[in-house]
């Protein structure tokens, strides 16, 4: 699972920073919201690039049966469903809500057009970005696909040792990875209960740790 972050989107998250790459003429506008607005809701058209560039926001999906998915939380600077714009189907996938006060960056469309054909960077880090979440997706679909609810958080617990190491940091608490899973929280806490208790990690309050790797790879089966 990439990072909340994307190192590349740094020097275009604001066309005021001085070491940005966008043109001196560019057309766009900066908006900003409130800690629990609705940004985008699910189905909202996507008619512009949207660059989230202070604070942060949660996605979520409301599934064919009424459930709602959590799908991951988003940090600024980072583009919101940029491949989107360039879609058939031209709309939103989730639902997009601040959790602080956030700001956000409008580019519309034939100026992301122009950038792309005037800015040889801004094309290939727009390309790379989406390469990336098609790889975040994949992830995700993998994790979903898992039917335990062990599994699930073992290949959650394995993905962020790959990326910070172990131990590491959750920043959810057990309400928000219920809904990162598709999963009911008091389940989600009798597994996390019985897997500290199995010597399989250890949990104390935001870190998580791996005590027993073996054990862990085995839920994942």
């Amino acid at each position: 699972m990439n990072k909340a972050t994307d190192p590349e989107w740094k020097k275009f998250s604001n066309p005021n920073d001085q070491e940005n790459l966008f043109p001196e003429d560019l057309k766009y506008s900066i908006k900003a919201y409130k800690k629990f607005d609705y940004i985008f809701r699910q189905g909202d058209l996507c008619d512009a690039l949207y660059i989230l560039i202070s604070g942060s926001v949660k996605t979520e999906m409301v599934t064919e049966n009424g459930n709602l998915l959590g799908i991951e939380i988003i940090t600024a600077p980072r583009p919101l469903a940029p491949a989107f714009l360039f879609s058939d189907n031209n709309h939103f996938p989730v639902d997009v809500t601040g959790i602080q006060d956030v700001e956000v960056l409008r580019i519309p469309k034939d100026e992301v057009m122009r950038l792309m054909t005037t800015q040889p960077d801004f094309m290939q880090q727009f390309l790379s970005h989406n390469a990336n979440r098609t790889q975040f997706l994949t992830n995700r679909l993998q994790l979903l696909s898992i039917k335990t609810i062990k599994g699930k958080i073992a290949y959650f617990i394995i993905e962020q040792v790959n990326l910070q190491g172990n131990p590491f940091i959750i920043n959810r608490n057990q309400t928000e990875l219920a809904g990162f899973f598709g999963v009911a929280r008091p389940s989600l806490a009798r597994s996390l209960s019985e897997m500290i208790a199995d010597g399989i990690i250890e949990v104390n309050r935001k870190e998580y740790k791996i005590l027993d790797s073996k054990k862990l790879k085995e839920l994942l089966v």
